[in-house]
């Protein structure tokens, strides 16, 4: 059984993997941690009053939150399909500078655009970020798959904005969906790869 789990993530997820399992276990092991001490919650989670007030670092620790076991499964189920679908455009190093990235830009979107947004955890924004990214990267590469990515991207989140998310997510998570971070989280994704892009042309 291990040997096919290695298996499986060498050949679908050569450059990701390491990233992939590290995020996963921080995931995972936060998650179990606040069902044990609600200090964990209250520390890390995006809370608007408290950044105000100097926790700016939950501008970036509320994106590896979750309101329960469900909301953690979907994220980083996204995840592992996100990363097998773009694994040839990254490295382990680059993954953790785009993640940081978005993680801070997604932390800095909502508390300047989103004054009303008191609360969030989760890290379906930071997502939407990576399949921005990787969409682009994909269009790049001059593969018709990432025009067909970007704009199933932009019809989600634009449909989103508009008409809010699944009322079936809503009540599997026990939370209203932020939809408001995963447009933060696109916006996000074009921003450092257009920035990345302009880097490597100097």
């Amino acid at each position: 059984m291990r040997k096919l789990v290695l298996k499986t993530l060498t050949n679908y997820f050569r450059n990701t993997a390491s990233f992939g399992l590290s995020i996963s276990i921080i995931s995972v092991s936060l998650y179990l941690l606040g069902l044990m001490a609600n200090q964990v919650d209250s520390l890390l989670s995006y809370q608007r009053l408290d950044i105000q007030a100097g926790d700016v670092w939950q501008l970036i620790t509320g994106n590896l939150l979750h309101t329960n076991h469900w909301h953690l499964i979907m994220n980083l189920a996204g995840l592992w399909v996100i990363l097998s679908l773009h694994d040839m455009h990254y490295s382990t190093k680059r993954l953790w500078v785009i993640f940081s990235g978005l993680c801070l830009l997604e932390g800095l979107g909502l508390f300047f655009f989103y004054p009303s947004l008191l609360g969030y955890v989760g890290l379906s924004g930071v997502l939407h970020g990576f399949f921005a990214f990787g969409a682009i990267a994909d269009i790049k590469s001059k593969m018709t798959s990432g025009w067909l990515l970007l704009i199933g991207l932009i019809a989600k989140v634009s449909y989103e904005q508009v008409y809010g998310a699944s009322a079936d997510v809503t009540a599997m998570i026990g939370a209203r969906v932020a939809t408001e971070s995963h447009l933060v989280g696109a916006i996000s994704g074009l921003i450092i790869i257009a920035t990345v892009t302009l880097i490597s042309k100097k």
